[in-house]
């Protein structure tokens, strides 16, 4: 029996909604349903305030469509609206990541990174032949603008380069580059990535509505960054760069675990609480044998521009002497600059928009460090491989 969107969503209408008001398709909570290798995928959108209790409602519709001869599995996840989100009114469908169909097989250069990603069992993205990630041991220290002004300091330097925003619960990746729209398919099955700046991109954003809070479990959460990374048409990248979500927590953890990451930037402020926090995700990456290609001290300065007299808001130099101390590379100071937070909020960061500022500098002389950090990295494992001489 061939699974058909017309039959799910028949079997859908079976399932209460809150309350026992109605069915959760005629109430209009239910997404847009990908089917793909038999296997359903949507979410249901609910009152934030009651998320909580409604895991037996999403329960009850995984349960249904499962029993539906054909199925071979599904994976529905809640979302939820902000208060005066329209719940009153039925809700309209918003895309969601589909479940990951086989991937195509493609024919990419033989990725530098392919020793240790051999040795680690980790397997590598075709036709990219590095992923480096940008971390933060906490949110708020600039770690996306950071990221993405790295991935254009790359992209100037004559790299082919692409971005996965990984923050699944606080895309950042549309607004600072300006992107708008739904992603595009290939045979109906694997995401064409956005594109600008000459970067290709792939982020949650451009598939759930800007002020959508997402509700997702860890299960879920790694479903949809494994179908970001694997389930989108890439091309040939020299560098895909990863802007992590903050902390420590699963999925930064997984994300570690499971891709040949050729290193990891980490992006601290000076202040030691910061650098605490800082200091948890070298330890994460370090305990995963992710190489650690530098820290990047943000906000580090501030230079009036009336008066030019400089300011060590946060302090200054806590990151260079934690890299010191850690036996890590400093990549760079980057100040507090009124014009690199302006342009991230028009969507066009300083490193595209202003090629030739002193800012635009920074993050290029950056990426430069981080570019020769990874060569670094490759030569080092490729080093590390013996070599086996018959005489």
């Amino acid at each position: 029996m061939s699974v058909t969107k017309e039959i799910v969503t028949e079997r859908l209408k079976t399932v209460n909604g809150p309350d026992f008001t109605g069915n959760i398709v005629d109430l209009g909570m239910v997404s847009e349903i990908f089917i793909a290798d038999s296997k359903v995928f949507f979410s249901i959108t609910v009152p934030a305030a009651r998320a909580q209790e409604m895991e037996p409602l999403r329960a009850a519709a995984e349960r249904v469509v499962k029993a539906i001869p054909g199925v071979a599995g599904a994976v529905v996840a809640l979302t939820a609206e902000k208060k005066g989100g329209g719940m009153e009114a039925p809700v309209p469908a918003r895309p969601v990541p589909r479940p990951a169909p086989p991937a195509p097989p493609a024919a990419p250069r033989p990725a530098p990174h392919a020793p240790a990603s051999q040795s680690s069992g980790k397997r590598g993205v075709p036709g990219i032949e590095a992923i480096i990630a940008v971390a933060s041991g906490k949110g708020g220290v600039g770690k996306s603008t950071t990221a993405v002004n790295i991935a254009l300091g790359l992209a100037a330097n004559g790299l082919r380069v692409g971005v996965l925003d990984a923050d699944i619960y606080g895309p950042s990746m549309p607004r600072l580059l300006n992107i708008h729209g739904r992603p595009q398919t290939v045979d109906g099955k694997i995401l064409k990535p956005m594109e600008n700046y000459g970067l290709k991109v792939m982020s949650m954003g451009f598939l759930v509505d800007e002020e959508t809070p997402m509700i997702w479990r860890g299960p879920m959460v790694m479903s949809a960054l494994t179908q970001m990374l694997r389930e989108v048409e890439w091309g040939r990248l020299d560098v895909l760069v990863v802007d992590m979500p903050p902390g420590t927590g699963d999925a930064q953890l997984t994300m570690a675990q499971q891709v040949p990451l050729a290193g990891a930037v980490i992006v601290s402020t000076p202040q030691d609480l910061a650098l605490i926090d800082a200091r948890k995700g070298l330890n994460m990456f370090k305990k995963v044998d992710v190489p650690l290609l530098g820290i990047v001290e943000n906000m580090s300065y501030f230079v009036a521009p009336d008066t030019g007299k400089r300011y060590d808001i946060f302090g200054h130099g806590g990151a260079r002497r934690e890299a010191e101390r850690l036996g890590v590379t400093f990549l760079g100071e980057v100040p507090l600059e009124m014009g690199i937070r302006e342009s991230s909020d028009e969507g066009s960061p300083v490193v595209a928009s202003k090629p030739d500022s002193p800012e635009a500098k920074i993050y290029r002389d950056i990426a430069s460090k981080v570019w020769d950090r990874v060569n670094e990295e490759r030569g080092a494992a490729e080093a590390a491989v013996p070599s086996i001489v018959f005489e």
